[in-house]
């Protein structure tokens, strides 16, 4: 499934992984990596459920920039325990600009594939993501 506008397909194995994660709670997230030369979106890295933040933050590159879901366990004030899937756009500043322009025209597209995201970040370095 390609699209026009920015020519990228998705693999399918980034559906199958987000589905796995969010029925099963399989991983604690999933970062996505776009293949240039494939024009494809691929599942770069898959975490344990017992994974941290700090190593989900760890795994994103310094300088490029990726997709992610995080699945985010907290406790609310009437002490329920709740989940969110949070999408990530991570575009840091030192990516190449290319790079960024390919990453932003793809996303929604991206997006789409993934049925049941509740939240989006645009993340720039690791403190913008803090929860």
């Amino acid at each position: 499934m390609a699209n026009a506008a920015s020519g990228m397909a998705v693999h399918d194995d980034c559906k199958l992984k987000f589905l796995e994660l969010k029925a099963k709670r399989t991983y604690r997230f999933i970062v996505y990596k776009i293949e240039e030369k494939q024009k494809q979106v691929v599942v770069e890295k898959l975490g344990e459920p017992t994974d941290s933040f700090e190593n989900f933050s760890a795994s994103l590159p310094e300088n490029e920039c990726r997709y992610a879901i995080y699945d985010f366990d907290f406790v609310t004030d009437e002490n329920c325990q709740k989940s969110k899937i949070v999408f990530i756009a991570w575009s840091p500043d030192s990516s190449k600009v290319r790079s960024k322009m390919i990453y932003a025209s793809s996303k929604d597209r991206f997006k789409r594939e993934l049925d049941g995201i509740r939240i989006e970040l645009q993340a720039t370095d690791p403190t913008e993501m803090g929860f």
